[in-house]
């Protein structure tokens, strides 16, 4: 027998969305077994049941949840469910969002910026309010209070050129080896201006599915060694548009007085990501590529992958906000 190794202090559980979260969460907390019957392909691909039961499964491998056993992060029933949940999610991705046919193209798409944006940022910097800056932080806050992590997976992945422009840019990420600079540490310190809890994993319960769609696609994507290509398609994606985006967010931030540190945490991204992309897209694109060409049609679809589900997020928030509504599961609106 080995000793049952648990993360007391972890983060909650998140509720049960439908009936295969529902068996994960049961599972965890009372071995209850999977039923066999359950149907993952009457769940929809981008709802909350299917997404909260992905998110349950992947976050096994990062810290854990309060009370559950860390032996349990490869428990083959838990991996013979996820297995179909992560084959409806990709399936129905390779069907909506494939757009490019070349690097070129998808890369050409994310370097214009357009001269009038419709985006979550532009509205932020324009005419958004401290609450609905309050509510972007807690849906964002599940991946960066983690940010980086998942896209370390790649790195024993990769090789040359590839590999060593990938871990410099991770490093910058992780603080350039300074605990108070980790980027997951400055986002806490945005949220603790904006009045926010920091706990990891704190707003689980409130963000739409479209959120959990964004953190779960980067997690398949970094735990799948023959996803390789898509992940570095993802990392690709979030490095060239951040840098406008986050200036935009440092201007909203000022506008609404939200805090030196949560305008510090966009102004880092604005240089920092300025510089990143252009390692992202000589070292670590074109040495993946040098190595393995055959992968272009992967970067590609990590690329449209990431939009699609971006837009997504976009359209929900934008729609809500306009309307005068919260964004956020009002059941369970924490801010």
């Amino acid at each position: 027998m080995t000793e049952t190794a648990t993360w007391g202090d972890g983060p909650h559980l998140p509720r049960a969305r439908g009936p295969l979260s529902a068996a994960v969460i049961r599972y965890l907390t009372s071995a209850q077994p999977i039923p066999p019957g359950l149907r993952v392909s009457a769940a929809g691909p981008y709802g909350h049941d299917l997404q909260v039961a992905l998110y349950t499964c992947y976050e096994l491998h990062y810290r854990g949840f309060a009370g559950v056993d860390a032996a349990l992060e490869w428990d083959p029933e838990l991996i013979r469910l996820r297995r179909p949940l992560e084959e409806r999610f990709l399936t129905t991705l390779r069907r909506d969002a494939s757009r490019h046919t070349t690097l070129t193209e998808a890369l050409d798409t994310l370097l214009a910026e357009p001269t009038e944006g419709h985006g979550v940022s532009h509205f932020l910097r324009d005419e958004g309010e401290l609450w609905q800056l309050r509510e972007y932080a807690a849906q964002r806050s599940l991946y960066h209070l983690k940010e980086a992590d998942p896209h370390a997976w790649v790195l024993p992945r990769l090789r040359g050129r590839a590999k060593a422009g990938m871990a410099a840019v991770e490093f910058d990420e992780y603080g350039g080896g300074r605990a108070e600079c980790v980027h997951a540490q400055l986002f806490a310190n945005l949220m603790t201006d904006l009045g926010l809890d920091t706990s990891y994993g704190r707003y689980i319960d409130a963000v739409p599915a479209q959120v959990l769609a964004t953190v779960n696609l980067m997690s398949l994507f970094g735990l799948h060694r023959a996803l390789r290509g898509c992940l570095v398609g993802h990392f690709a994606t979030l490095e060239i548009t951040s840098s406008p985006g986050s200036r935009r967010m440092v201007d909203a931030m000022r506008r609404t007085g939200a805090g030196p540190a949560a305008e510090f945490f966009y102004g880092e991204h604005v240089e920092a990501d300025a510089v990143h992309e252009q390692v992202v897209r000589r070292e670590v694109i074109g040495g993946l590529l040098e190595d393995e060409p055959w992968l272009e049609a992967d970067v590609v679809f990590g690329i449209d992958a990431t939009v699609h589900l971006e837009e997504r997020l976009a359209s929900h928030v934008l729609d809500a906000w306009r309307s005068g509504r919260s964004s956020l599961d009002l059941e369970a609106r924490p801010v």
